[in-house]
């Protein structure tokens, strides 16, 4: 970053009205944030990121360009994790040139100085730009981790008896997460049977049936049965249609039903009290 005597005035100035400035910067700031960041958390986070402006303008330490590098990219993780857009986190940095130009408006002599500040604070507000996509991209990815958990639970019906019931698509990647899960309840619980609900499965194609024989011969492995339930009509109409063959894999229409033979297996029956 370009450093000299021109930049030492502007750094002078902005030591000399520090408070005026960073006040204002502060409300034009909150002013755009429509009280979706507290006002004291934006007041520290400005004030750092002022004194590391100012220290950077005077050219007086070579720490401080990478000090604001990283306090510039913390704002934009933070403003990622609260909803800002993009565009927003930047105008929170570009503002500062608002603020700035207020106080040198009618100084001549500082124009120059101000241009050169303005690219300053203009390469600092792009900067945000690529740390919060980033950011924004790593918290999708956390969010879609997080829903992808939610959607495979793992329950326990009876001693010796879980269900996995199935809500969405099955992919790759989702039925890793649902042999992974159920064979550990499998291990956990020492369960000798397994109810794998289908009933929120939109489609069944090739694709999802070869997931779940897979599922199914994992747990074989560990020495238990599986049952498939929730096979709704339009679904079998389509099984029968592209000829997919579940093999000797026991299937009922309901969980009801699957959970009665899956007693009936364990040589257990549930009667009126």
């Amino acid at each position: 970053m370009e450093t000299g005597n021109s930049q030492d005035q502007m750094a002078d100035l902005m030591r000399a009205h520090e408070e005026k400035l960073l006040d204002r910067w502060c409300e034009l700031v909150l002013a755009g944030a429509k009280g979706r960041a507290p006002a004291d958390d934006v007041r520290r986070e400005l004030a750092e990121l002022y004194g590391l402006v100012v220290r950077v303008m005077a050219g007086a330490d070579e720490p401080a360009d990478g000090q604001l590098k990283a306090a510039l990219a913390e704002l934009s993780r933070s403003r990622a994790r609260t909803g800002f857009t993009p565009s927003e986190t930047a105008t929170e940095v570009f503002s500062l040139k608002d603020a700035v130009y207020e106080v040198v408006a009618d100084s001549a002599e500082m124009v120059a100085e101000y241009l050169k500040f303005a690219r300053l604070v203009d390469d600092l507000g792009l900067r945000t730009f690529e740390t919060y996509v980033a950011t924004r991209e790593q918290v999708i990815a956390e969010q879609a981790e997080a829903m992808l958990e939610l959607s495979t639970p793992v329950v326990r019906l009876w001693d010796g008896i879980i269900a996995v019931p199935l809500v969405g698509t099955l992919d790759s990647a989702r039925t890793q997460l649902v042999m992974e899960k159920m064979l550990d309840a499998l291990v956990a619980t020492r369960s000798e049977h397994a109810v794998i609900d289908i009933t929120g499965v939109p489609t069944v194609d090739t694709e999802v049936a070869q997931h779940l024989l897979k599922t199914v011969m994992a747990a074989r492995l560990l020495g238990a049965q599986c049952t498939l339930c929730g096979i709704r009509p339009q679904i079998a109409h389509t099984i029968v249609s592209l000829g997919i063959e579940f093999g000797d894999i026991t299937t009922k229409a309901t969980l009801a039903d699957a959970l009665a033979h899956a007693l009936h297996d364990a040589g257990l029956k549930v009667g009126p009290a």
